[in-house]
């Protein structure tokens, strides 16, 4: 394995293009291109009246809003959070993260690598 070192923004921000999915991008800041054999880090960035995609999958999300405010459905329950919140998701449970908040949301996501 090779470590890696870089500035976030020097990681490209791609459209995410799930259905569902509105002004979201994300950064794969570290994956499984980069060697990392367990984990992805990403960097998840939400325009005002943007949203990811209403989903679920067999993996758990970690996530650590950076700034921004957000509204945090996981099954049938929200959450209203900002910076400096911390969410774990369990597998398998619909979830969607939305902007509520008139600047940009950034949070970091950690899944495990499939």
């Amino acid at each position: 394995m090779k470590e890696k070192v870089v500035h976030y923004s020097s990681v490209e921000a791609k459209d995410v293009v799930e259905e569902g999915a509105k002004k979201t991008r994300v950064r794969w800041l570290i994956s499984k291109s980069d060697g990392a054999p367990n984990f992805a880090l990403r960097m998840f960035e939400v325009d005002a009246g943007g949203c990811t995609p209403l989903h679920r999958h067999p993996w758990e999300h970690e996530i650590f809003i950076l700034e921004g405010k957000a509204k945090v459905v996981i099954g049938e329950k929200s959450y209203e959070v900002d910076e400096g919140y911390v969410i774990f998701i369990p597998p398998n449970i619909k979830h969607t993260i939305i902007n509520a908040g008139s600047k940009v949301l950034r949070f970091l996501c950690l899944i495990p690598i499939k």
